[in-house]
């Protein structure tokens, strides 16, 4: 694979910008590192687009999966766990626990 040109290539700016979405501060030579790594993930997929898996079989999941829900309804009917939740905190407004602000 080593030998062969890819028909995909990254640029250095497409690693910056990757690194920028990540919030990743990257030098010079991280870049170049990451461009090479990525160059090579490419060519992986590259390779897994040309095998021929025409005469593979159907693959099968050897477990049974579903989904298990569970009702949504509250789990104490006669509020004592809401109740003593509220005796124990610091502050709270109403039936409501008051928290620092989470989001600005």
């Amino acid at each position: 694979m080593k030998n062969e040109k890819l028909k995909f290539k990254i640029k250095k700016e497409e690693v910056k910008h990757i690194a920028e979405l990540a919030r990743l501060e990257l030098s010079s030579a991280e870049i170049k590192k990451m461009q090479k790594e990525m160059q090579g993930i490419l060519g992986y997929v590259e390779q897994l687009q040309k095998a021929d898996v025409s005469k593979a079989g159907k693959v099968f999941q050897a477990v049974d999966l579903k989904n298990v829900m569970r009702s949504d309804k509250a789990q104490s009917e006669d509020g004592d766990v809401v109740r003593q939740m509220l005796e124990q905190t610091s502050e709270r407004q109403g039936d409501y626990v008051k928290v620092k602000q989470v989001l600005q």
